[in-house]
């Protein structure tokens, strides 16, 4: 963990979860596993309030925690769970694209309290959607429960591990931490709950005065009813299978770029029909024959059998060998070789054309344009001793002996013993682009802590744009009269104004160059994972 990413980690803890979580989170990163004793005594904060933080990083799959030999709880910081926080808006806006607003809101309200029955989720949701609607309308629990099955089927979302029902004896004392398990069967087992009724709005102050000893009398019937038959069965956001659908674009785009639309329509049918029977670290897709493809092809996608078969054969017979054919049964049998995908991943002398611009990229800005084209000559020659890198770059040998040092020392470029003469002026490039990850790290960090900055220099002005917009609802819920409105309105001068459509529109760009490093920095992980042999 660079220090880049553990200033990370800590920017996005307490921009999301405040000063003392992050201050908890950031200490167990920098000290790695830690008994409560040793936090509650290294941070200063009180015993109650470091019980509380841990509660939430917990909750939030931020933290674990391990039984150690000797009887007591040791806590470990999720640096790469942390990071993750990160890339929430991509989930939340593709759990919309393919389930739309209820997708949206389910996998947003699992986000943002970590674990949550499924009772409690559609509810939520309906309440949420019932908000937005209009007057008379209400969301159906029964719809939003559909859409939730509809995601554990794809496993979008997942149950979390349960502690083991154990006949509790009274000589045993209870361990001083739960062991918790999960049955893979189990994982997207949704339970059959019979959820009637619909979403609420919220109440006007009028009606909540009237409703107060209504409100009492029904808190008392909850409190006295049995539970919900979901009790005890939290619901999370499986963040490993909306990478897999990251990932399962990349290679679509990939396709598109590499033959024809055509081409990626087929492919990305195949995926669809082995996302869930194919884990995220498998070699290759299950295998599918012709005729199962040619079946699943989306509606309207007019292509007759023949030509299908020609497409895959053209596929399979493709140098980047994306698809290949196991078999002769059912019209030929297909898969999706993601293996193939990671192999060409590493021979790094030969990165795939998306990689190339992504490595080159910082080394002008750096370094210069003499250290980038060094660079790009270890690419292509993959070993080069220092004074071939002089001869073929053409660079006097002092300049480049420098030029190697200072991307040797950013490990942009290794040094490899040659063996024959023992002699360590051998240039290799790097097994992976390590040096860019914290790169992008940084600069998450840097955008983070300018939106911030430039919130705290307009709060005065925020703050009075949130009253005057609240005192307008406010009037236009009676019924006031325009000129009413207008006077309102006039209360945020006209550079006043300007300055908030300013402050919008940088937020917006802020906002937008964080999504795009984060793409950069799955890529580069996606990369990293592939070049990296697995014992």
């Amino acid at each position: 963990m660079t220090q880049a990413e553990i200033k990370l980690c800590s920017l996005l803890l307490q921009e999301h979860f405040g000063e003392i979580v992050e201050k908890i989170g950031t200490y167990l990163i920098r000290t790695g596993s830690q008994p409560l004793r040793m936090i509650v005594s290294d941070t200063g904060l009180l015993l109650d309030q470091v019980k509380k933080a841990l509660c939430v990083l917990i909750q939030h799959n931020l933290v674990t925690y391990q039984l150690q030999k000797r009887g007591f709880v040791e806590y470990e910081a999720q640096c790469k769970r942390v990071l993750r926080i990160l890339r929430y808006p991509r989930y939340i806006y593709t759990a919309k694209t393919l389930y739309n607003d209820t997708g949206e809101l389910i996998v947003e309200e699992l986000l943002l309290n970590g674990k949550m029955t499924m009772s409690a989720v559609v509810r939520k949701v309906a309440d949420r959607l019932t908000e937005t609607m209009e007057d008379g309308k209400t969301m159906d629990y029964a719809d939003v429960s559909n859409t939730f099955v509809r995601l554990a089927d794809t496993h979008f979302v997942q149950r979390c591990p349960l502690v083991p029902e154990t006949p509790e004896s009274p000589e045993a004392p209870p361990p001083p931490a739960p062991t918790l398990v999960i049955n893979e069967k189990d994982m997207y087992v949704v339970p059959r709950l019979n959820l009637v009724g619909k979403g609420k709005r919220r109440r006007s102050c009028d009606e909540e005065e009237n409703g107060e000893r209504k409100a009492k009398k029904q808190k008392q019937d909850g409190e006295s009813s049995e539970p919900p038959p979901d009790d005890g069965i939290y619901w999370q956001v499986n963040i490993d299978r909306f990478h897999q659908h990251f990932r399962d674009q990349g290679i679509v785009s990939a396709v598109a770029n590499r033959m024809d639309q055509t081409s990626s329509e087929i492919v990305r049918t195949m995926l669809r029909m082995s996302e869930v029977t194919t884990s995220s670290s498998a070699p290759y897709t299950q295998p599918l024959s012709s005729n199962e493809i040619f079946r699943s092809l989306p509606a309207g996608y007019n292509i007759v059998k023949q030509v299908l078969d020609q497409y895959l054969t053209l596929l399979a017979d493709d140098p980047l060998e994306f698809v290949g054919k196991s078999g002769d049964s059912g019209g030929g049998m297909y898969t999706v070789s993601i293996l193939q995908v990671k192999r060409r991943f590493e021979d790094f002398s030969a990165p795939p054309p998306t990689f190339r611009p992504l490595i080159r990229s910082p080394l002008p800005r750096r370094f210069g344009s003499r250290c980038a084209r060094i660079f790009r000559l270890l690419l292509r020659k993959k070993h080069l001793e220092q004074k071939q890198v002089e001869d073929f770059a053409m660079i006097p040998a002092k300049e480049a002996k420098d030029m190697l040092y200072k991307m040797l020392s950013e490990n942009f470029v290794a040094l490899q013993v040659s063996l024959p003469a023992l002699s360590p002026e051998r240039s290799d490039v790097p097994v992976s682009p390590c040096p860019l990850s914290p790169s992008s790290s940084q600069s998450v960090a840097n955008l983070i802590e300018r939106r911030q900055y430039e919130t705290k220099e307009n709060k005065r002005l925020l703050e009075k744009s949130q009253r005057v917009e609240a005192i307008l609802a406010s009037m236009q819920a009676t019924g006031a009269e325009e000129a009413q409105l207008q006077e309102i309105e006039e209360m945020i001068t006209a550079p006043e104004r300007q300055q908030l459509e300013n402050l919008k529109r940088n937020v917006n760009k802020i906002d937008a160059s964080e999504n795009q490093v984060d793409e950069t920095i799955f890529v580069l992980e996606s990369f990293i994972e592939s070049t990296v042999k697995k014992p």
